[in-house]
């Protein structure tokens, strides 16, 4: 990898480090986590503040269009008042009755202002002007927006903001529709009701910061949890990763701490464990295969060796070449055995049986077994007992291979019985299974050897100098062959009787009367 000019090997790789840990799953769902809270709190925070402010607009519009229909009917009583008090006199004095009513609406506006924190403006048609009680307002004219003239003109509120060409700054505003004469003349209105926005927006500016504050206080514990909670996911998946490049380096004692827990992860962890351990099974068998393999291919290539070189170099004489030429073919013949033994164990190992099981009469395949050991049986002197229903047991199973067990049993027993000594060769129903029975007489196994029986190239020390031909491989195919039938067996050694049972899986009734 190229390093840019001017920048440190180490700094480069320390930012691609950190590069790839910020693509990694804990800053992923860290990432999408908190985006998810953060929307939350946009579209919730949105949806109060248009709620808040509508709320607020409307109890402010309902606060300033009450208090103006009060001055509008105060203003109205005023205007009747002025008019009748007008009228009764004699003569009638238009502009005294304008006069005393000009300085009544005054007074009300003032005290109506005083009162609250509203400004209030009252039109006056024959003066063209409004009446108010702030001064800066003195000498400016007042401009009615379209929409608000029209509201008015038709009698209704109107409610919304405007300078009203007054103001440096748009303001609320309520106006009320103008007050009328008997006559049908406008003496005053419409009345103005003015909130300036700082008042009216101070109770939704508070809103804003109590949801402001409480948005924080639920982002940090949010950021916490979430970072908490993504640890506690992630952290068991690198140790994963940590054990797994150890596992690639032949290390297989690294381990994932289970913290108990009963959820995805930690079934995830202990399966990983279970596999480790599996692994390392599987590594330590590997290792002890290749010592055993050694082991015994190394005895039969040095004796074939060392007969071969003193043939060669004249060290044995020409009447024992022919002796230990003989003793040269059988070591190569073991060999061969050896080799193919060892092939036969590697298929076994990659065969699906379960998809191979066809129904058979396990009672028949044992008695082509027996004729087939016959001479050896015979060779040793041997007598067999057998106890095998005349009727078929049809087992499900692979025909060939559990008839492979049942030879290697019976071979097994009749290799190390005693001359002269009985063999037994059994087949019984038990519930839902046949059970095979194999037994001889002869010594009695120790029991610390009988758990190892069924291992790779394991023998006893007596057997290793009386089984010359053997390669230590009979049994283990034995088991091999069961545990791919999904079927178990056992061994037992009492009083010099050595027993070997398995069991097979009884083909059903169903099957048997369709087949």
């Amino acid at each position: 990898m190229s390093v840019p000019s001017g920048m440190p090997e180490g700094m480069t790789l320390e930012r691609g480090t950190a590069m790839k840990r910020f693509k990694g799953i804990y800053w992923r769902q860290f990432t999408v986590t908190a985006g998810m809270v953060v929307l939350t709190l946009v579209l919730l925070g949105t949806s109060f503040f248009a709620l808040t402010y509508s709320y607020i607009m409307s109890e402010n519009r309902s606060k300033l269009e009450d208090k103006a229909k009060v001055i509008a009917e105060k203003a109205e009583e005023y205007v009747r008042e002025e008019i009748t008090s007008a009228q009764a006199a004699t003569p009638y004095d238009y502009q005294e009755a304008l006069k005393s009513l000009n300085e009544k609406l005054v007074e009300l506006v003032r005290t109506a202002q005083e009162m609250s924190d509203i400004d209030f403006l009252i039109w006056i048609p024959s003066r063209n002007g409004f009446i108010s009680i702030d001064d800066r307002l003195a000498g400016k004219e007042l401009t009615l927006p379209a929409a608000m003239g029209e509201k008015l003109a038709a009698g209704e509120t109107y409610a919304g903001s405007s300078d009203l060409g007054l103001y440096d700054k748009p303001r609320f505003v309520v106006a009320i529709p103008a007050q009328t004469a008997p006559d049908g003349t406008t003496l005053a209105g419409p009345v103005l009701a003015i909130m300036e926005p700082t008042a009216m927006t101070e109770m939704w500016r508070a809103f804003l910061g109590i949801f402001g504050m409480t948005a924080i206080t639920v982002l940090l514990i949010g950021f916490v949890a979430t970072a908490t909670t993504t640890m506690q996911q992630t952290k068991p998946i690198n140790d994963m990763a940590i054990a797994a490049r150890k596992f690639a380096q032949g290390n297989f004692d690294a381990r994932v701490h289970d913290t108990g827990r009963e959820d995805e992860i930690g079934e995830l962890t202990k399966s990983f464990n279970a596999m480790a351990d599996s692994l390392q099974k599987t590594e330590q068998q590997r290792r002890e295969f290749i010592a055993n393999i050694s082991h015994e291919l190394k005895t039969p290539m040095t004796t074939i060796a060392g007969y071969a070189d003193g043939i060669l170099d004249g060290v044995i004489s020409p009447e024992e070449e022919k002796q230990y030429l003989r003793i040269i073919s059988d070591e190569s013949r073991r060999l061969s055995r050896l080799v193919r033994r060892m092939l036969d164990v590697s298929q076994l190992q990659s065969l699906d049986l379960i998809k191979q099981k066809k129904p058979f009469d396990l009672s028949e395949s044992m008695r082509r077994v027996l004729v087939s050991m016959e001479k050896k049986i015979t060779d040793r002197g041997l007598d067999v007992d057998v106890e095998i229903p005349d009727e078929p047991v049809i087992v499900l199973g692979d025909n060939d291979l559990l008839t492979q067990v049942v030879y290697n049993l019976l071979e097994n027993a009749a290799k190390f019985a005693a001359p002269g000594s009985t063999l037994f060769l059994g087949l019984e129903r038990q519930d839902s299974k046949a059970v095979v029975t194999v037994r001889n007489t002869g010594d009695t196994i120790p029991p610390e050897e009988l758990p190892l029986l069924f291992e790779r190239f394991h023998k006893t020390d007596k057997s290793r100098s009386e089984d010359k031909d053997g390669v230590g491989l009979g049994l283990y195919i034995v088991r091999t062959i069961l545990e791919q039938h999904r079927e178990t067996i056992t061994a037992t050694s009492e009083n010099g009787v050595p027993t070997f049972a398995f069991t097979v899986q009884l083909a059903e009734e169903k099957r048997m009367t369709k087949t």
